[in-house]
């Protein structure tokens, strides 16, 4: 059956995974009109979304970051806001503020650009600490408290922020907490000569606008989606191999924090997606291998000898997927 024909059948008469695989192939099409390959990246961000998950996207400017946010958003038929950090960026341009109406004598809140479903924070490195951490509350409980008054954040929210490596006058490093609440960290890189030509010759008449898209799944569709991956079995071998994985950054002598227990579980959740994003209802060793790097490389701080060397969380992470045992596959 071709995933045309299985499309134009409701969500509820497919199997959970195929289900997920459907619509994320639809989504990753249409994301596709507007960016050229980056099918790994686009991928990625589908594993964050169908884990209620957030994204930190980590590359030079140019390279379609903006482009692949609004494209998502777009696709899913949500609301995308977009906030430029800055150093002048404060708490309160984020999560909105208590305006005093003189005319009804009280108070009114009026929600920042946090309240709506896809964010997109850019160069979220460029605000300072207290700016940054203003979106913590949101990114962990969905929800922002201002003046003493918690307020409830849409649904869907995701989050994706961007990151320049290259100019870092100006900017300040993202604190642990805040990384530890990115479920993964994607890089775009540089398309290939054939992605760039295709590129110039999609856009040589004019740019497309992601408003021009139309929505791939409904909202509703993205709740039932969610709901699903969580269905997909792991097996007791694979959640031992896993917690194997992230104990060992815990005990590498290059690694001077090792992956926390959110780490975990995120792990966990984006191998369920990615399994079921590839159709099947269970997860593979090799789901988990693909996701260590994403998943846990941003939350390691590698130690001071590991780094006079030029050793990266990377490259830890390679030596540590080298030496655990994968556990023998019993198929489904």
């Amino acid at each position: 059956m071709t995933v045309r024909q299985e499309s134009e059948k409701p969500a509820a008469e497919l199997g959970d995974a195929s289900a997920i695989r459907v619509a994320a192939e639809r989504v990753r099409s249409n994301v596709q009109q507007l960016i050229v390959g980056k099918q790994d990246a686009v991928e990625l961000a589908l594993v964050a979304l169908l884990c209620h998950g957030h994204v930190l996207i980590e590359d030079v400017p140019g390279i379609g970051k903006t482009t692949m946010a609004k494209a998502l958003a777009w696709s899913i038929d949500c609301e995308f806001r977009r906030i430029q950090f800055t150093p002048d960026l404060m708490p309160s341009d984020v999560l909105g503020v208590n305006v005093y109406n003189m005319k009804s004598g009280e108070f009114e809140f009026r929600p920042g650009p946090v309240f709506t479903q896809v964010l997109l924070a850019d160069e979220v490195n460029r605000a300072t600490p207290r700016t940054q951490s203003a979106l913590l509350e949101s990114m962990q409980e969905r929800q922002a408290t201002i003046d003493g008054t918690t307020h409830r954040l849409p649904s869907p929210f995701l989050v994706l922020a961007t990151l320049n490596p290259i100019e870092m006058e100006g900017t300040f490093p993202l604190p642990e907490g805040q990384l530890d609440r990115f479920m993964l960290r994607i890089t775009l890189g540089y398309p290939t000569h054939g992605e760039e030509s295709e590129i110039l010759a999609r856009f040589q008449q004019s740019a497309v606008s992601p408003a021009a898209l139309k929505p791939a799944i409904t909202v509703s569709e993205l709740a039932a989606l969610q709901a699903a991956v969580t269905r997909i079995r792991v097996d007791q071998t694979l959640r031992d191999y896993l917690l194997r994985i992230v104990e060992a950054t815990r005990k590498n002598d290059e690694i001077e924090l090792g992956a926390s227990p959110r780490a975990s579980l995120a792990l966990f959740k984006a191998s369920q997606a990615y399994a079921a994003i590839h159709g099947r209802s269970y997860v593979l060793p090799d789901d988990i291998k693909r996701l260590t790097p994403p998943v846990l490389g941003h939350r390691l701080i590698p130690s001071s000898h590991a780094r006079l060397r030029g050793r990266k969380p990377e490259h830890v992470l390679e030596d540590i997927l080298r030496t655990v045992p994968v556990p023998i596959q019993r198929g489904p």
